[in-house]
């Protein structure tokens, strides 16, 4: 007998799927993708900044996922392209592969 469930916006309840981040774990997961896209690149963090016309501090706080100490990393849909440019890294393999869920299930 197989019983079949409802789709559901919720992929928590999904077996098999990874669940929803929070935005939180979307930001520290994108600085991990960031820092090892620039390890293999093999150049530093000042140089990703400086190449992607944001400050190295700014950069070191996004390989943390941060923006401000305890807020996750909003940055701007330019300042992300700039680093998929600079690290020669499709901007979709930057990004998580598992988005929050922004909308509070509107």
């Amino acid at each position: 007998m197989t019983i079949c469930l409802p789709p559901t916006r919720d992929a928590r309840r999904v077996p098999g799927r990874r669940p929803t981040p929070t935005w939180e774990e979307f930001a520290r997961e994108l600085g991990h993708n960031l820092a090892r896209a620039r390890a293999a690149k093999g150049i530093s963090q000042e140089r990703v900044a400086h190449m992607a016309g944001i400050t190295g501090f700014t950069y070191q706080k996004y390989e943390k996922g941060e923006s401000r100490p305890g807020q996750p990393m909003n940055p701007q849909l330019r300042t992300l392209v700039a680093l998929s440019q600079v690290l020669d890294v499709p901007l979709v393999e930057l990004l998580p592969p598992t988005f929050p869920d922004v909308t509070g299930g509107r």
